[in-house]
């Protein structure tokens, strides 16, 4: 009698190799099948690795072959056993738990304190808004929040509202953009002296205890390092990817290299979407053509590209930016300016490589980039 390799097949869907829920030919397990006359070998691979999985495998495989395709069949069986994945980035990865209506949500980083970080976030959150996004921002400096100053809201308080039989906070909205920080819970010159318990406690009321609505970006400003605080966010929620802010000397760039390495640890592996360069030149107003590099050039521009990741843009030193933090209004609303320039441009590289991320990674939603009004916008597919 002839032996056909398809009968075999076909017999072997019969079989679903201990542990794995699927027949062992729709499993993968099958590897190779060899036919000689009446004479078939066969190698297998299965994940279970003790002796009596392998026993049954082998007994089950014969016993089909000789009920279904040839009684006389002479079978070899050879198994191979897979050993299961203990990588770091597949057993221990840090991952967090989805909040409905969010669709992308960013970490905005910095390795040291002082580079401009919380103003940066401030000035992506407005340009998002100005771009016709929904846009939320958490202020996850828990011992050092300045989003309400930045926003002109110090005295404002979130009022609770009811969703679905819930009390939730209603966050704080101003220039478009909804906010949240432990700023709007205590006294502007009361200190904050919790431990780090305390802090991932209140950080976890703000992100699920809070009616965000639907958003297509969260910025979530991170304190200055590497510590408790972003390995709690990082646990709460399914970061979308980080930016990290750094100003181009040296004392600075050792830090925010160490921020990108935070990221892209085994067990947090979060895609660092890019590095923006904060303070990058003065050009004096009476001298538009002049650039002073006072703390070094393209410090951050080479970190990135040392790297290997994305250099979203640079920020120059410009008095009016100060400013206009001081008096709670976002230098990116100043129309016309090169500082709303400068913001739109990296605003845009940042929605990019969001694009970009989001069409070769998991989660979150896919989106898509459409030109209007000489901007870039982002639309849910």
């Amino acid at each position: 009698m002839k032996i056909d390799k398809k009968d075999i097949l076909k017999a072997l869907e019969h079989i679903t190799v201990p542990g794995e829920g699927q027949n062992m030919v729709d499993s993968g397990a099958v590897t190779n099948i060899q036919i000689f006359g009446d004479e078939v070998e066969i190698d297998i691979t299965i994940k279970n690795p003790s002796l009596q999985a392998r026993k049954k495998t082998e007994v089950e495989i014969l016993k089909i072959i000789h009920k279904e395709v040839y009684a006389k069949a002479k079978i070899k069986i050879n198994v191979k056993v897979e050993a299961p994945d203990t990588k770091p980035n597949k057993v221990n990865e840090i991952k967090g738990k989805a909040i409905p209506g969010i669709s992308n949500i960013i970490a905005v980083a910095s390795g040291k304190g002082g580079v401009g970080k919380s103003t940066v976030t401030a000035n992506l959150a407005v340009t998002l808004s100005k771009m016709g996004f929904k846009v939320g921002l958490l202020d996850a400096d828990i011992y050092g929040p300045s989003m309400p100053i930045m926003f002109d809201v110090p005295n404002e308080k979130p009022l609770a509202v009811n969703i679905a039989g819930k009390s939730k906070m209603k966050p704080v909205e101003s220039y478009g953009v909804k906010l949240l920080s432990i700023g709007f819970f205590t006294q502007r010159d009361q200190a904050v002296i919790w431990r780090g318990p305390m802090a991932s406690k209140a950080l976890n009321q703000m992100i699920f205890d809070a009616h965000w609505g639907d958003l297509d970006f969260m910025l979530i400003d991170l304190p200055p390092g590497t510590g408790d605080i972003h390995l709690s966010i990082m646990q709460a929620l399914p970061i979308t990817g980080a930016v990290v802010v750094s100003t181009p000397q040296e004392v600075a760039l050792a830090d925010a290299r160490k921020g990108v390495a935070m990221f892209q640890q085994d067990s947090i592996n979060v895609p660092v979407l890019g590095i923006i360069e904060n303070m990058a030149y003065f050009t004096p107003a009476e001298l538009p053509e002049n650039k002073y590099y006072i703390f070094g050039k393209e410090g951050a521009k080479h970190l990135a590209e040392d790297l290997k990741v994305p250099f979203l843009g640079e920020i120059p030193l410009v008095q009016s930016i100060r400013e206009a933090g001081d008096v709670g209004r976002p230098a990116a609303l100043q129309s016309g300016t090169p500082v709303e320039a400068a913001f739109e441009e990296i605003t845009r590289q940042v929605v990019s490589e969001v694009v970009g991320r989001n069409k070769t990674l998991p989660p979150t939603e896919a989106i898509k980039i459409t030109t209007m009004a000489g901007c870039s916008a982002v639309k849910k597919k």
